[in-house]
């Protein structure tokens, strides 16, 4: 053995070193850890949000779902308000953004805001994380880009197409943040259920001579099922602006 020549591909000292302390470590059976990393945190974060909402979510309870302690997470994430931009880009990336058409310039427009909604609608809460006062990711800016870009080829002017596309994304935000909310708070402190027929009521219940109008229009103010208040006003937005 000692005579061979070394072939090119003879390991280095230390390699041989890294083999021999493998082949001598115990085979507990127990594989090895993930390393911590942003996305598993993210991937973690929204299983939490899924199960409890965002109000609940804390760096702590990341940790524990990840097994590990909150210091391992400050690495990759300094805190809940970082968290929350990562979490945002992660479900703007699932949004599908077509090449803008200028024959199907609304109903992609529609289609675009629909898709943020149920991304934002699938994890309770989590609008509040998309209100930051500046976009920080880039595939945020990606659908906001996506939303202009339709606005534009569909011969809206450049100023009234931006701020109508900054209103829909405001808009899409509290919408399912309210969604949110009656979910969570869907009883008073009697246990009452408060549906769309209780609210319908209480409605009704209110002096006639003080607030005619809302009495008389209970049922339209409590009417629509779904999405049809969302898609009712995007579409008033979008008819405003080809209107203009």
């Amino acid at each position: 053995m000692a005579g061979r020549r070394a072939s090119r591909e003879t390991i280095t000292r230390d390699q041989w070193a890294a083999r021999i302390a493998a082949a001598e470590r115990p085979d507990t059976g127990v594989p090895p850890r993930t390393p911590i990393s942003a996305a598993r945190i993210v991937a973690a974060a929204l299983d939490v949000i899924a199960a409890e909402g965002f109000e609940d979510l804390t760096m702590r309870r990341v940790a524990a779902a990840l097994g590990t302690g909150p210091a391992s997470l400050y690495a990759h994430v300094r805190n809940k308000s970082e968290l929350g931009d990562l979490l945002i880009d992660e479900l703007m990336s699932r949004v599908q953004v077509p090449d803008a058409d200028p024959g199907q310039w609304r109903a992609q427009f529609l289609d675009v805001c629909s898709q943020v909604r149920d991304q934002l609608l699938a994890y309770p809460g989590v609008a509040q994380a998309a209100l930051a006062a500046a976009p920080s990711g880039l595939s945020l800016l990606r659908v906001e880009e996506g939303l202009l870009s339709i606005l534009l080829t569909g011969g809206i002017p450049p100023q009234p197409a931006a701020w109508a596309s900054d209103a829909a994304f405001l808009y899409i935000t509290g919408y399912c943040l309210e969604a949110g909310i009656t979910r969570a708070h869907d009883s008073d402190i009697d246990g009452r259920i408060i549906d769309r027929a209780e609210v319908r009521n209480r409605l009704r219940m209110l002096p006639a001579h003080l607030f005619p109008n809302t009495v008389a229009h209970a049922d339209e103010l409590t009417a629509g099922d779904g999405h049809d208040r969302f898609e009712f006003t995007l579409a008033t937005l979008l008819e405003g602006l080809a209107a203009r």
